[in-house]
């Protein structure tokens, strides 16, 4: 069994907003240093699978999907239309774009979608050489597998706010650069890990009658302004609490918000 490597080896990223897309007064997202992406990757790593090299290709019970890497990212079979945002495919592609060669049997797939068609022929494969090839293959590249989920914040942030009312607008945006701003780097990793977790709030799929869950409907929930880590926590535990109350009965997501809540606890620097 490798060892996961939670190393950048060199990768220095940077998470810059260009400041003609959001007023200089708030800012810009801050910087993360080698060892500030490293405890982030772990982070990550330690929410999606207690840091257990098995988990990184998964099939969690009750869900209709795999989930894997470090993120527990989803990918879905083909013609498969499900509620959650697919993220394992961008993953791939992410890999490719910086020049990783991926497995020869996932080079070797003609379309991105997933090869499994249930959860049963899933836990069948599980020990087999493509099924470790790809543990592999995660485990030793998780540096990229974290900037991947920086980046998604990265490149939502211009979408968060702009269908907001002005007046609304303002606030919410300003919310969400004190969050970012506090407590470096704990409040960079509440917004990373909550957008990489739950979404953006964006989809209008991921909704339970009507209400979303992602990080619009945290900011949302915030109060006023000048809002701090502690109210992000706070919000985004109410509105975990209201998807489960909304969620159909079948998919007894109560079982779930224990950890979820025990996640949202890791974004304070006192846990």
């Amino acid at each position: 069994m490798p060892a996961i490597s939670i190393s950048f080896n060199g990768f220095l990223l940077i998470l810059l907003l260009q400041t003609a897309v959001v007023p200089v007064a708030w800012g810009q997202l801050p910087q993360f240093n080698p060892q500030q992406m490293d405890w982030l990757a772990d982070r990550v790593f330690a929410n999606e699978c207690n840091r257990n090299f098995s988990c990184l290709t998964s099939w969690n019970e009750g869900e209709d999907f795999p989930s894997l890497g470090i993120g527990h990212f989803i990918w879905y079979r083909s013609q498969q239309n499900e509620r959650f945002e697919e993220t394992f495919p961008n993953l791939l592609a992410f890999y490719k774009k910086h020049g990783y060669e991926l497995p020869e049997w996932l080079e070797a797939l003609e379309n991105p979608d997933s090869p499994w068609q249930n959860r049963e022929q899933f836990l069948a494969d599980i020990d087999s050489q493509r099924m470790r090839q790809l543990r592999e293959f995660l485990g030793s590249t998780t540096e990229l597998q974290v900037r991947f989920i920086v980046e998604r914040l990265h490149d939502s942030t211009t979408d968060l706010f702009r269908d907001l009312e002005p007046s609304l607008q303002s606030s919410v945006q300003s919310n969400f650069y004190e969050i970012a701003n506090s407590q470096t780097p704990y409040g960079m990793y509440a917004l990373i890990d909550y957008v990489h977790f739950k979404g953006t709030g964006l989809a209008t799929s991921e909704r339970y009658q009507g209400e979303g869950w992602g990080l619009l409907q945290v900011m949302l929930e915030l109060p006023g302004s000048a809002a701090n880590l502690d109210d992000f926590v706070a919000a985004a535990t109410r509105v975990l609490e209201r998807r489960v109350t909304n969620a159909p009965a079948k998919r007894a997501e109560q079982r779930w918000i224990a950890g979820w809540t025990n996640r949202l606890q890791t974004y304070l620097p006192t846990q």
